[in-house]
């Protein structure tokens, strides 16, 4: 029996994080090394994801069959390596989905139900006050990791 629009619950998405390798310098094996990095630390993430809920969503599906792939960075003037999760979610709200969206690693989201979301005032300032605690906690991790 499927739901129809008013018995649907939460906002389903689809988040696509990618995570930075940091190989250790080798210049015969540089390139793999990275990329190996890249994929130990989705691996970590992704044991992460599976093993620990987040309040207010609930991980229905992860895809890590992406391949890793490399860029270069201009800034650090080498080849940088990124292993893509993509994570299927079905959040409360859309505070709940901040929590992944305010990630460093945070590529893409793409909404996949409901087709509109409708808010209020309420709604407006609980999503804009989430992003400033999120943003603050962002910001004091920053400071204790740099001072």
């Amino acid at each position: 029996m499927s739901k129809n629009k008013s018995e649907r619950e939460g906002i389903l998405v689809k988040v696509r994080l990618d995570f930075r390798g940091k190989g250790k310098r080798n210049f015969l094996f540089k390139s793999r090394n990275t990329e190996k990095a890249a994929e130990d630390t989705r691996e970590h993430q992704l044991a992460l994801f599976r093993n620990i809920p987040v309040q207010g969503a609930e991980i229905i599906d992860i895809d890590a069959g992406n391949e890793v792939y490399t860029v270069f960075d201009e800034i650090t003037n080498a080849e940088v390596a990124y292993a893509p999760l993509i994570l299927t979610i079905r959040a409360d709200s859309l505070e709940s989905l901040i929590k992944f969206i305010a990630r460093d690693e945070f590529r893409k989201i793409e909404v996949l139900d409901p087709a509109e979301i409708v808010l209020n005032h309420n709604d407006v300032e609980r999503v804009l006050y989430q992003i400033y605690e999120d943003i603050k906690e962002i910001r004091s991790l920053m400071e204790r990791k740099y001072n």
